[in-house]
């Protein structure tokens, strides 16, 4: 069983290169499916949830050449549709962009239900709709998800009933092949939406509008491949800037594009931090003399929901009552027992964090329960004095690339190590 040990209390000092995008990386990995020609990906983030994605690309056929650690070049000519592994589908939550990608090269999809962190039931009922918007019929089978188009794929006007991300994309993805003309209406306008587009419309597809709440989707015969350079990880960059404000540090995060971070930037300018801003890396400092405050979790462009739990640990050394409402996830907050075993005081009520804050936090061993409440309790161990064990780093191990030689280059003093089984949180618990 491997675990993260910190002794904390160390403030983060020096530079760090930021990542390619998770989350645009994944939905662009699928998309080669609908090319049939070989694309080269570069600034591909080294993660376990990218490890995956490729391999069930190779478990279908694809030709997948990792070139160098951040460059994957991927041949779907020969790929089979309606053959990814079960067990590999179900580890990630970013699989059901074979669902898209699978319809709109093959006219169907049999796929298992995706997997992914668990924070709250996340459904895909807009995808489905969107799909069935297509010509799609749809069905669901020992855990199988099964998509067909008798007729084919054919364009249509699409009102997507809640501003989702996943399924924004996925019907981008089905779309871009099909016949005629598909408009998405209340789009998700995310970088990661963008950047998808960008790439198909790189290989070949006529797609405009990604960034507004409108995209035009003309359906084309055929895509070609190309080489891409993903988008830098603007979460992996608002995650660095709240770690170097909680442990008091001097950081300079490169290979950023500060108009993604423009709603982080302004909260913790809030809240006391200097935040300096220039074309391509922000340089964040901290003194500790933090304010309350109050965060509505929105689409973009408004603050995310995935850098929602990283705040936590920030706020909970504010000054004063901070509150973060959830809008995206409502039932976001498992990882709330985990810093109160640090001594954070919080409490939940429906979809609102309190946070009264303290005069500092302890050590302790806590566990990460999903991805970025992993990286919540980590920042928690960077900014408090003595050791802190984390466990079930796998979920943070999932969007993080490079953790422990990134944080160790800026002075924190972290180490993975491996621990018997019988050492595991749950027993500690009892």
């Amino acid at each position: 069983m491997e675990k993260f040990v910190i002794s904390g209390g160390t403030p983060l000092r020096g530079n760090v290169n930021v990542s390619g995008m998770k989350n645009a990386a994944l939905p662009i990995i699928f998309a080669t499916v609908l090319v049939k020609d070989k694309c080269r990906l570069e600034n591909i983030p080294n993660i376990s949830d990218v490890a995956t994605s490729l391999k069930i690309l190779r478990g279908m056929g694809a030709d997948v050449k990792v070139t160098r650690p951040t460059t994957v070049e991927i041949d779907t000519t020969h790929l089979v549709g309606s053959t990814s592994e079960y067990e590999l589908v179900r580890k990630i939550r970013g699989s059901y962009y074979l669902l898209g990608a699978e319809l709109g090269r093959f006219g169907a999809s049999h796929t298992a239900y995706p997997g992914g962190c668990d924070f709250g039931t996340r459904p895909i009922d807009y995808h489905i709709k969107g799909f069935e918007a297509l010509g799609a019929e749809f069905s669901v089978d020992n855990g199988y998800i099964s998509l067909r188009a008798p007729l084919g794929v054919r364009g249509n006007a699409i009102y997507v009933d809640g501003v989702s991300v996943g399924a924004t994309i996925n019907i981008m993805l089905a779309a871009v092949l099909a016949k005629g003309i598909t408009t998405i209406d209340n789009a998700a306008k995310e970088p990661h939406v963008v950047d998808v587009a960008n790439f198909l419309n790189t290989c070949g597809a006529r797609i405009s509008g990604a960034g507004t709440d409108m995209i035009k989707i003309r359906g084309v015969e055929s895509l070609h491949g190309c080489t891409y350079k993903i988008i830098p990880d603007m979460i992996e960059a608002g995650t660095c800037m709240i770690a170097a404000a909680a442990t008091l540090g001097h950081v300079r995060i490169n290979n950023v594009i500060p108009k993604h971070l423009e709603s982080i930037t302004a909260k913790l300018i809030e809240i006391g931090v200097k935040v300096d801003t220039f074309d391509d890396y922000v340089i964040v400092s901290g003194d500790g003399k933090y304010k309350k405050t109050s965060i509505k979790t929105l689409p973009y462009p408004g603050f995310p929901t995935d850098l929602h739990p990283q705040m936590a640990p920030l706020l909970a050394i504010a000054d004063g009552v901070s509150y973060i409402k959830e809008t995206i996830w409502p039932k976001r907050f498992r990882y709330v027992d985990e810093l109160k075993c640090m001594g954070a005081n919080i409490k939940v009520e429906e979809n609102m964090a309190i946070i009264e804050g303290v005069k500092s936090l302890s050590p302790a061993g806590v566990k990460a329960v999903d991805l970025r409440a992993g990286f919540a309790v980590l920042i928690a161990g960077l900014m408090t004095e003595g050791t802190t064990e984390i466990y079930n780093i796998q979920y943070i191990e999932r969007g993080y690339e490079e953790l422990v030689p990134k944080l160790t280059g800026l002075g924190a003093k972290i180490k993975k190590v491996t621990s018997p089984d019988d050492a595991s949180v749950e027993k500690m618990a009892n």
